[in-house]
């Protein structure tokens, strides 16, 4: 798919938008006065493959957070600010790498002037978060209710109030629940401006429906070209965040490696525990970084035949599996046995 090239933004040890790779986000979500739990949290989203760490600052006691989580992880991180421009600079002061927060809503000329200046000054980027939730008055009276180009307005409208005091280290995002107006949202900022795109379909929901909305938001734009950086937002533990958001890169062919899986969704043919055994493997593999496809097959014919193009797969018998390598049979094992013989001859690979 041909990506549309936009302005390339960095932040600390990387860059959004131009040629860069799609980026993973996620935000934790502990308690600000837990410092503990929070680089704790931040610790296993960075395991679990975040590239940009975002964190809630609401008072100046948060802003210790930055500096204590900064010496436990190598990934940016991001302070998420309303209203008080004050937090913006201390946190820039603190050592932030990104900034999230919307002009419009920090008050006077003056205080955005601030905030400006002090993040030129350091480099740091800002990210203009708006959603269907918080449109400008002037903006829902044009349009009587939020629609997408009253959401993408809303975005424009916050990063010129940046440009007014020549910053453009900018990364716009225009998050809706609904999936529709989100993707026509992003769509339409697409078309009018060359800022890099944070995608994201907001308070998506549990993990069930959030990830079928953020899959087909997220999704449906990616295929277009659209989108410099995603975040899957779930209301469950984000590092479930991170593994979605890296699922929905590879199965775009979008990824930066790691396993792919092919499994079938069993038939009356089955013979084996194929459900349980497509679950184990798949968690085993989590954080295999080999560039491989493994298929998990629930007979001859779903196995060795249509996942030929596989590297490697079982394909379940009556108590027993077959393990073949793009299609060719290589071994034959009990049942009990498959997931261990698998593990060893990915190993080799």
């Amino acid at each position: 798919m041909n990506r549309k090239k936009t302005k390339k933004i960095s932040l600390n040890n990387i860059s959004i938008g131009g040629d860069s790779d799609i980026t993973v986000q996620s935000m934790l979500n502990t308690p600000s006065t837990d410092i503990e739990g929070s680089v704790r949290q931040a610790v296993e989203l960075e395991k679990a493959g975040c590239e940009i760490i975002r964190l809630a600052i609401p008072d100046m006691d948060a802003v210790q957070l930055i500096p204590a989580i900064k010496k436990m992880v190598n990934v940016p991180l991001v302070a998420d600010i309303h209203f008080d421009y004050r937090l913006a600079l201390e946190a820039a002061a603190a050592g932030i790498d990104k900034i999230r927060i919307n002009p419009g809503n920090i008050g006077s000329d003056d205080r955005v002037k601030h905030v400006a200046d002090e993040c030129r000054r350091r480099n740091i980027p800002i990210r203009i978060g708006v959603n269907s939730g918080s449109l400008e008055k002037h903006i829902l009276e044009k349009y009587g209710k939020p629609t997408p180009q009253a959401l993408c307005d809303s975005a424009l409208y916050h990063a010129s109030l940046l440009e007014k005091f020549d910053f453009d280290n900018i990364v716009l995002s225009m998050k809706s629940s609904n999936v529709d107006f989100m993707v026509q949202a992003y769509e339409l900022a697409s078309q009018q401006t060359d800022y890099p795109l944070h995608l994201g379909v907001t308070e998506a929901g549990t993990e069930r429906m959030g990830l079928i909305k953020s899959s087909i938001g997220i999704g449906s734009l990616l295929l277009k070209g659209i989108g410099d950086t995603i975040r899957v937002s779930l209301t469950d533990d984000p590092v479930k965040e991170v593994y979605a958001a890296k699922d929905i890169l590879k199965s775009l062919g979008l990824g930066k490696g790691g396993v792919s899986f092919v499994s079938c969704p069993t038939c009356g043919r089955t013979r084996i525990n194929l459900i349980e055994l497509a679950n184990k493997a798949e968690d085993m593999l989590r954080d295999c970084n080999k560039e491989i496809t493994v298929a998990i097959m629930g007979c001859i014919v779903n196995g060795p035949g249509e996942a030929r193009e596989a590297d490697i797969g079982i394909a379940g018998g009556d108590g027993v599996g077959l393990i073949f390598k793009k299609g060719e049979i290589i071994k034959k094992v009990p049942e009990c046995e498959l997931l261990g013989e698998l593990m060893k001859e990915i190993e080799k690979m």
